[in-house]
């Protein structure tokens, strides 16, 4: 029983580890913040389909990552909580592993451009940054996330994963 939180603790702190390096790599090419985002660490979000140790590991990733980064308040909150609420998405769809990129998708799509029009004021509608923020999360979580996934699973038997399907 203990090696179990063991184990949940470590893949937790390696995945939200992975989470801040990933993502200060975007941010010093200029992608990791701003109307359009480009992190490549959201290709993480697609973790939790092989461990539950990844929605706090990517809850904690993204908030470290956002106020290493120099984001205000509103947002190292609101997009701690999308990514939060995108992990447990992809959790319950588990057993539809493919599907599991569409919730990190549609909860930055949907939260973030709250905060870049009314915490940042960028200018620019609602529509607008949905539409950049959406595309940003396709390309991270959409693609890249479903290419990390495939070469996951082929790769199963090098990696022990607690809970890998």
């Amino acid at each position: 029983m203990r090696n179990n939180k063991v184990l949940f603790i470590a893949q937790g702190a390696i995945i939200a580890a992975l989470y801040v390096a990933l993502t200060h790599v975007s941010n010093l090419a200029g992608l990791a913040s701003g109307v359009i985002q480009i992190r490549l660490s959201e290709a993480l979000t697609i973790l939790p389909v092989f461990t539950p140790a990844a929605i706090p590991g990517l809850f904690i990733g993204c908030l470290l990552s956002n106020l290493t980064t120099g984001c205000i308040p509103w947002d190292i909150f609101g997009g701690s909580m999308a990514t939060l609420l995108g992990a447990i998405g992809t959790y319950l769809l588990r057993k539809y592993p493919y599907t599991g990129s569409i919730p990190p998708v549609v909860t930055n799509t949907v939260i973030v451009p709250f905060v870049l029009a009314y915490a940042y004021q960028f200018e620019g509608t609602i529509p607008y940054f949905m539409l950049t923020v959406g595309i940003g999360e396709i390309i991270c979580c959409g693609v890249l996330g479903t290419l990390l996934m495939a070469a996951l699973r082929k790769q199963k038997n090098l990696i022990r994963w607690a809970t890998f399907r």
